[in-house]
């Protein structure tokens, strides 16, 4: 562990944040197999209805299923909806 990602790790500790928020990296939340909320992103990167990658900054999310549709989808947050039978991350 570097020195950075100890204090960021003791901050979140500090001040009761959850380690997403003070990392920058992604949270990911998935509803059952037919929803998928994620924030913040940095973009769609390929968009096709069995297979959607997400920019999540330092890795790509890709996400497989079938049916798949981006429902939804501000700056900070988006939300895929359909039958979702994969979630990977790709650094």
């Amino acid at each position: 562990m570097s020195g950075k990602e100890g204090l960021l790790e003791r901050a979140a500790r500090a001040f009761d944040l959850p380690a997403d928020a003070v990392a920058g990296v992604p949270r990911i939340e998935i509803v059952g197999d037919g929803e998928l909320r994620m924030s913040p992103h940095r973009g769609i990167l390929s968009y096709g209805s069995e297979e959607i990658h997400i920019s999540g900054g330092s890795l790509v999310v890709r996400v497989s299923g079938t049916g798949l549709e981006l429902r939804a989808m501000t700056p900070v947050e988006l939300l895929i909806t359909g039958s979702i039978r994969a979630v990977e991350f790709v650094g």
